[in-house]
């Protein structure tokens, strides 16, 4: 049975008329398209589910960073499954759904997607605080990260639910938007706003990041810092770069909605659009978690089926990581000790020891990780 209200929506915004010219959803079109998007949709969940057992394997994975990094993962994932049922119910479907369901198909994708960018935004602020407070985590203080997760997960969904709760169109025709006929183009712009300011929020993070890192090694040490604010420079171009890649290109398709009326032949083809932004949730495993040693560690014992055998492996290089300034302090206590060696020598290692630590500082910042106790300087 069709649903007259929908149809009156989608017949008045000329989506009707598109819909046999291309304009069809990429889950309606032919088969080639729906098996992409099945396989894309897929990649997603299995990426996401892979890291959220990594890190609740790992012991070494139970600390704030990865607790963010672990809900980035639910909310990515989620983001794939909501965006292949979404498909799913798109096409014709679409007319035999009630009102209520169309706003529950529709927030359901809108929900994970801006939780997603609420994570990142959270990362980007704990990294910050990583540097400018260099101190080791304080375990019992978990509660605060599982609080700003609640927090995102509340502002998400607060967000996806204002339409069903009465911020729509469905008794104003001329305010409602093209690509969701059933939401009114004040709603889209708030949404693009408080994204925007988001995205802009998270550049200007890694941004300072970057610059505290790099200021702060080049106090330590004048020598050899190049290299690895390089490689810190390529983490944040990735991770600002991939952000703004995939997710501009909707918020300016919905600019171009909320500001102009019909007869924009793009804003038929959003669906395309909506699936760069998705595209984002298979992205961010690569650059969240592939980034860090330990988790690429963890994922090919995962993928191996000896989970046991990660776990020693991230163990192992832990136990060296954090032997190595006790080494560095034991060399300057024998050179300290031994006639034989220059006087100069003590003041040598505590430079190196210095210029190692802010490289350990930089490699754990730039990999996705946090400084281990052990690395930080104090």
């Amino acid at each position: 049975m069709i649903n007259q209200q929908i149809y009156l929506h989608y017949n008045f915004t000329g989506k009707l008329d598109h819909r046999d010219t291309g304009g069809l959803s990429p889950g309606t079109g032919d088969p080639t398209t729906v098996v992409l998007l099945v396989v894309c949709c897929c990649v997603i969940v299995l990426e996401n589910l892979t890291v959220l057992v990594a890190i609740w394997r790992n012991h070494r994975f139970h600390n704030r960073m990865y607790y963010f990094i672990g809900n980035l993962a639910l909310c990515d994932l989620l983001a794939g499954v909501a965006y292949l049922v979404n498909q799913l119910l798109s096409g014709e479907k679409t007319f035999e759904l009630s009102t209520t369901m169309w706003f529950v198909r529709e927030g359901s994708t809108f929900v994970p997607l801006s939780a997603s960018v609420l994570s990142l935004l959270a990362i980007a602020i704990e990294r910050h605080l990583t540097m400018i407070k260099m101190r080791p985590y304080d375990t019992k203080k978990n509660y605060r990260v599982f609080l700003l997760i609640g927090i995102c997960w509340v502002i998400a969904i607060s967000l996806g639910a204002l339409p069903i709760l009465g911020w729509n169109c469905l008794d104003n025709l001329p305010d409602c938007s093209i690509i969701f006929p059933l939401y009114t183009k004040k709603y889209l712009a708030f949404c693009i706003t408080l994204l925007m300011v988001l995205l802009v929020a998270i550049t200007v993070l890694y941004v300072r990041i970057y610059v505290l890192v790099k200021s702060s090694s080049q106090k330590v040490s004048k020598h050899s810092t190049s290299e690895h604010a390089m490689a810190l420079l390529r983490t944040v171009t990735i991770v600002v770069g991939v952000l703004i890649a995939c997710w501009m290109p909707i918020f300016v398709l919905l600019l171009v909605d909320v500001a102009f009326a019909k007869g924009c032949p793009v804003l038929y083809r959003a669906d395309w659009f909506i699936a760069v932004a998705v595209l984002n949730s298979a992205m961010n495993p690569v650059i969240y978690t592939l980034a860090s040693r330990e988790m690429r560690r963890a994922f090919l014992g995962l993928a191996c089926g000896a989970c046991r055998g990660g776990k020693a492996s991230a163990g192992d290089s832990g136990n060296r990581r954090s032997l190595e300034p006790s080494r560095s302090r034991s060399r300057s206590w024998s050179s300290q000790n031994n006639p034989n060696q220059p006087s100069s020598r003590p003041s040598q290692v505590e430079e190196e020891q210095g210029t190692d630590t802010a490289d350990s500082d930089v490699l754990a910042v730039a990999d996705g990780a946090t400084p281990a106790p052990q690395e930080i300087s104090k």
